[in-house]
């Protein structure tokens, strides 16, 4: 099996936890360091795990210790930290969007190219049984040829139970480039990429008041639109709204639909890994439920990194989340100038994920693949 990837991991908040739940122990890879502007997180993150040390986010960086950073800041801090990464020679997985804007994002791509290092972004969660399953029922021809398509998350906001929600309302937030992420890359993997956006956007609250935490009760500025509607022109013809919204009590609109000549399909939240794909088959009087035929089983965040560092994975990469970034900064400039843009970027469907036991992927190798 050889030795464990090291992987240092910069960021120590929420999400971490549920990274480390998985990270930790997994025979591949081993957590060398951690780093967080906050020393005291650094240091119990660091007593939590058997080989961390706590170090500074420029000493982790800098590490010799560290082969991949796993870079889970707040999105204005995605590309300096993966610049710095890159620039030390390491590979960089993070967290999404891959940079609060698209220059960024080119620039943390080209910079891994030239280095010889690889780029990975989250989400991971389309690599779980719900979106994989759907893929490969439209793959199969289940509802013929694909037409259309919805996509629609809707959410009251997260500073409902975020104790720090400031960075959701700033540049590189909001729920387009927070949740956007979820859709978008399902949305490539069940019908490829988009060649054209039409996007509408709103902001009408100025404010949002925390609701959990020390600073229950404070309010915090929106400095970005919290409701973008737009409509999304795939290479194959497919066209697909999305609404993405903090706006919103609640929905029942399905996460995802997809329409075709013979059947339409219900595709769960891709913000989880698993959930119920249905069909309605043309002709049929009901919906029905379809088995787990691909996928990731019982996935938890993580898995696109042990994905990443694998030998035939690296599904979720770095040209996937530069092409999502694309389509939705170009949503939110058509919004902005009432008018259709064109994109610039395209990114090949990843390789689909066949039916893999959560004990497989749990005790899979990384070692020497990147």
């Amino acid at each position: 099996m050889g030795d464990a990837h090291r992987v240092g991991v910069v960021g120590l908040g929420v999400i971490s936890g549920a990274y480390l739940d998985t990270l930790a122990g997994h025979p591949a890879v081993r957590v060398t360091a951690v780093a967080d502007l906050d020393a005291a997180r650094s240091a119990a993150a660091a007593a939590a795990l058997p080989d961390a040390r706590a170090l500074t986010v420029e000493e982790l960086l800098g590490s010799p210790d560290v082969d991949t950073v796993l870079n889970l800041t707040t999105p204005a801090a995605h590309a300096g930290i993966a610049l710095g990464a890159i620039a030390h020679g390491k590979h960089v997985y993070g967290e999404k969007p891959l940079a609060a804007g698209l220059e960024e994002a080119r620039a943390v791509l080209a910079a891994a190219a030239g280095a010889g290092v690889r780029v990975g972004c989250a989400p991971d969660t389309v690599l779980g049984t719900g979106v994989q399953t759907a893929r490969a029922a439209v793959e199969a021809g289940t509802i013929g040829r694909p037409l259309s398509a919805s996509a629609v998350m809707v959410t009251p906001g997260h500073e409902r139970w975020h104790p720090h929600p400031d960075f959701y309302y700033t540049a590189g937030g909001g729920p387009l480039l927070d949740m956007g992420p979820y859709y978008l890359t399902s949305l490539i993997h069940l019908l490829g990429p988009v060649r054209a956006v039409t996007g509408a956007a709103g902001r009408l609250r100025t404010e949002r008041v925390i609701g959990s935490g020390p600073r229950a009760g404070e309010r915090i500025p929106v400095e970005v639109d919290s409701h973008v509607s737009g409509v999304l022109e795939h290479v194959n013809g497919t066209l697909t709204t999305l609404t993405t919204s903090f706006d919103g009590v609640a929905t029942t609109a399905a996460p995802i639909e997809v329409h075709g000549e013979k059947g339409s399909l219900s595709v769960p939240d891709p913000n989880h890994f698993d959930g119920e794909v249905r069909l309605h088959a043309l002709g049929d009087t009901r919906w029905r439920a379809l088995p787990v035929t691909a996928g990731y089983e019982d996935g938890a965040r993580g898995i696109g990194l042990l994905d990443f560092l694998s030998f035939d994975g690296r599904r979720a990469n770095g040209e996937v989340a530069l092409h999502v970034l694309e389509t939705m900064t170009a949503l939110l400039r058509s919004a902005a100038q009432g008018r259709r843009v064109e994109l610039t970027t395209s990114a090949a469907v990843p390789a689909p994920v066949p039916l893999t036991a959560a004990a497989d992927w749990r005790g899979r190798s990384a070692v020497g693949s990147v």
